[in-house]
């Protein structure tokens, strides 16, 4: 058993399987970051990264055309995302309310589209995936090679995202928008910034990282939609964000992790580990929570999460 562990084609397909894993939260993690660091908490996250998966599915299913299907789960995020604007930053609904809802309305939305489009077949169909695209010369080095430049082309583009996303929020002038938005909507509105016009836009960007993220299961790690696709991702790309203290590079570290939890329990059942299969299911997300408990003490929220922003109230 531990030969087989620590044989090259087990780590090989270990790390490969952790960045294909790992992809959909990342994504969904820098969506959120930077929402929650204009002043917004999205819960709707789950639902959304559900309807994008569904989108994109039957976009491809309908036209064969894949890269059609990730635009328009990017285009169906934003439009939740969207509604999301409208609750929590016009009509200053609870935010948490609002999320909540959003997922119930979307995840309830998705079956129903997928049912009215597809109807129930005893087999569910299914569509010619994303394939792993090798970068000449590098995918060809011992190990490394294999796992890390032979993926999908949405994970080389989620890897493209992580330094973007870290550079816009630290170090450019809409970033610092975005931030002083998240820490004192009042003093950002003082300066000229529009804060309700800057939490829609966030919420748009991370709307369409969502979407794209729930894509990604069905368009490259499966080829079908079923119901419980997304597996709770969402809730735990909200955990990476507390988790790496709002900045995306810590947040993908926490990803990774995730994502490296979730392809060794599958592994080690393919290797015949006698443990409880749910065990093993709960393996990544058990040792998520233990992580979130070590860190929430120590993050530093953004001051204006959860406040809506009411230009009357300022002088008051």
């Amino acid at each position: 058993m531990i030969e087989e562990i620590l044989s090259v084609p087990f780590l090989t397909g270990l790390l490969s399987a952790t960045l294909r894993m790992s992809t959909p939260i990342i994504l969904a993690t820098l969506g959120e970051i930077i929402i929650e660091r204009s002043g917004v908490l999205n819960l709707g996250i789950e639902g959304t990264m559900l309807f994008g998966a569904v989108v994109g599915f039957l976009t491809t299913l309908s036209t064969g055309n894949i890269w059609l299907g990730v635009f328009m789960a990017a285009f169906a995020g934003v439009l939740l995302s969207m509604l999301m604007a409208l609750l929590a930053v016009y009509l200053g609904v609870s935010q948490h309310v609002a999320g909540l809802g959003i997922t119930v309305f979307a995840s309830g939305l998705s079956m129903f589209v997928y049912r009215l489009t597809v109807g129930s077949p005893t087999v569910p169909p299914t569509i010619r995936p994303f394939v792993p695209v090798p970068i000449p010369f590098l995918s060809d080095i011992p190990l490394i090679g294999t796992s890390f430049f032979n993926q999908h082309l949405l994970t080389y583009f989620t890897w493209i995202l992580i330094p973007l996303v870290s550079v816009f929020l630290f170090r450019t002038r809409p970033g610092l928008r975005v931030r002083t938005v998240g820490q004192n909507p009042f003093a950002a509105d003082t300066v000229g910034v529009n804060v309700n016009l800057t939490r829609t836009a966030c919420l748009a960007v991370g709307g369409a990282f969502f979407g794209v993220a729930g894509s990604f299961m069905t368009l490259a790690h499966q080829n079908m939609f079923l119901k419980d696709v997304i597996g709770g991702r969402g809730w735990v790309a909200i955990a990476m964000t507390i988790f790496g203290n709002w900045n995306p590079v810590i947040g993908t570290a926490g990803a990774l992790i995730f994502g490296f939890l979730d392809a060794l329990q599958l592994r080690l059942q393919s290797l015949g580990v006698r443990l409880p299969f749910h065990l093993f299911l709960m393996i990544p997300y058990l040792i998520t929570v233990v992580a979130l408990v070590g860190v929430s003490r120590k993050a530093t929220v953004p001051a204006g999460l959860l406040r809506p922003y009411r230009r009357e109230e300022k002088g008051g």
